[in-house]
């Protein structure tokens, strides 16, 4: 795995990239749809190559449930399970593991929980969420960590990011050419995010991720600390934001130097019938769009936006036809891709400012990061 930086915005510390992986190069900043189970929902791996997306995202403890980890590496891997050629970064299952599961006991060892789906009695270890992640054959891994909910007491996020530490201790890079990013914790304190950073940095991994964020705190304190920890990581190595990603999310961490980003919140949207657009966020339910013969975003050449009429997409909710989420999905994703053109442009070209304001008008925030 390689990363090579491009340009640079003089008024901030944005920056381009570019990617290096097994299965191809990745441009950054990029944002990664979510594939959790192995699909991004409703979207066909032509749709995403259409729109331009690079890179997916996967869950470890997802995969691991259904169809199992063994099985998928009986299958040839995750790549070739669901078609896609190109990255996959997966997720350790961490966040599912702390948010998903019942009846959890943590330590030192690992994280024994019944898993959400038929109570079954599972084991995670850091040495377990790796061989999972070596078996699905994904290009990025996450170890396993243990975020601290917000808000939570300082001895409470001392605690998660101590052990988060000591599963950090216990991991190996893999060896064909994969990479295992290290995860910064450490809630909203400063020094605890500064102390992890040191910890970690000192192993040289290919890449940081900033996890803890997006668990509920107000978008200011998620801008704060992004800002922060980003400014405490080696200049040279990509820094991913995990599970944060409206518009303005985005835009705002890029100018704090963030490369990677991934949120349920394009497909989230889609299947509930909102849409991103040019002009804000339509609720295509909504009775104004009854009679409406625009398109759903007239600066949008996605195929939902060639050729279907709001009133349209509106009748299909309305009927509970799949071909509107799916629409309002893959549009969603379009505006998405094109958001991240718009950033690697604006980095070039010294508008990024202007974007900001931009993006900051579409709204509404997304509070907290949602289970998947």
């Amino acid at each position: 795995m390689k990363f090579t930086i491009g340009e640079r915005d003089g008024a901030t510390r944005a920056r381009t990239g570019t990617l290096e992986t097994p299965h191809g190069s990745v441009e950054t900043p990029v944002f990664m749809p979510v594939g959790t189970k192995a699909t991004v929902k409703t979207l066909a791996p032509d749709d995403l190559h259409a729109a331009g997306v690079e890179i997916l995202l996967g869950n470890a403890y997802h995969l691991s449930l259904r169809p199992g980890d063994e099985s998928l590496e009986r299958l040839g891997g995750l790549h070739k399970f669901m078609a896609w050629d190109r990255p996959i970064l997966t997720d350790s299952g961490g966040y599912q593991v702390f948010s998903l599961a019942r009846l959890r006991k943590i330590t030192d060892d690992g994280v024994l929980f019944r898993s959400h789906l038929d109570g079954a009695e599972i084991f995670f270890s850091p040495e377990r969420v790796l061989e999972i992640q070596r078996r699905l054959g994904s290009d990025i891994w996450m170890p396993l960590d243990e975020p601290s909910p917000y808000p939570c007491e300082r001895k409470q996020a001392e605690k998660a990011a101590a052990r988060t530490k000591k599963w950090w201790d216990r991991c190996r890079q893999p060896e064909d050419g994969r990479g295992l990013f290290g995860i910064v914790q450490g809630s909203t304190h400063a020094d605890l995010r500064k102390q992890c950073v040191e910890q970690i940095a000192g192993d040289d991994p290919p890449g940081f991720s900033i996890g803890g964020l997006s668990m509920g705190e107000p978008a200011e304190t998620l801008h704060e600390i992004t800002d922060l920890t980003a400014a405490l990581l080696p200049e040279s190595k990509p820094r991913y934001l995990m599970g944060a990603g409206t518009p303005v999310d985005i835009v705002r961490a890029v100018m704090s130097g963030v490369d990677m980003f991934d949120c349920i919140l394009p497909t989230r949207f889609g299947r509930t019938g909102w849409a991103y657009t040019s002009g804000g966020i339509v609720k295509i339910r909504n009775e104004a769009h009854a009679f409406d013969e625009r398109p759903l975003d007239p600066a949008c050449s996605c195929p939902c936006c060639r050729q279907f009429s709001r009133a349209y997409l509106r009748h299909c909710f309305k009927m509970n036809e799949i071909l509107g989420l799916r629409m309002l999905s893959l549009h969603n994703v379009h505006y998405y891709m094109e958001l991240m053109r718009r950033v690697r442009r604006g980095i070039r070209e010294g508008t990024l400012e202007e974007l900001l304001k931009e993006v900051e008008k579409i709204g509404p925030p997304l509070k907290g990061r949602q289970k998947t």
